[in-house]
């Protein structure tokens, strides 16, 4: 995916580590997101049977650490793309 992307333009980051600060305290091995596209989307990429819940929590806590708005959860367990990508908002910036 991480190439199809950039063949296409985008910036993508693959990898990236969002430290966690809490209380003071800087945490560098914090989340790690998959893909980071242009800085501003968060995905998180599965190829399973059923979604887990907690998935959503992976896209969540990143986007609010790093104030970002949009992240999507993509499965690529399904028999069409469009079911098994899931948008998820950040209602709340710091």
């Amino acid at each position: 995916m991480e190439h199809e992307l950039k063949k296409i333009g985008f910036d993508v980051k693959r990898k990236v580590n969002i430290p966690i600060c809490y209380d003071g305290i800087l945490f560098d091995e914090g989340l790690r997101l998959d893909l980071l596209i242009n800085d501003r989307v968060i995905v998180e990429l599965k190829a399973v049977d059923q979604v887990n819940p907690i998935w959503k929590a992976q896209i969540i806590s990143p986007l609010k650490l790093s104030q970002l708005r949009l992240g999507n959860l993509i499965n690529f367990n399904v028999p069409l793309i469009n079911k098994g990508i899931k948008r998820v908002l950040n209602t709340k910036q710091l």
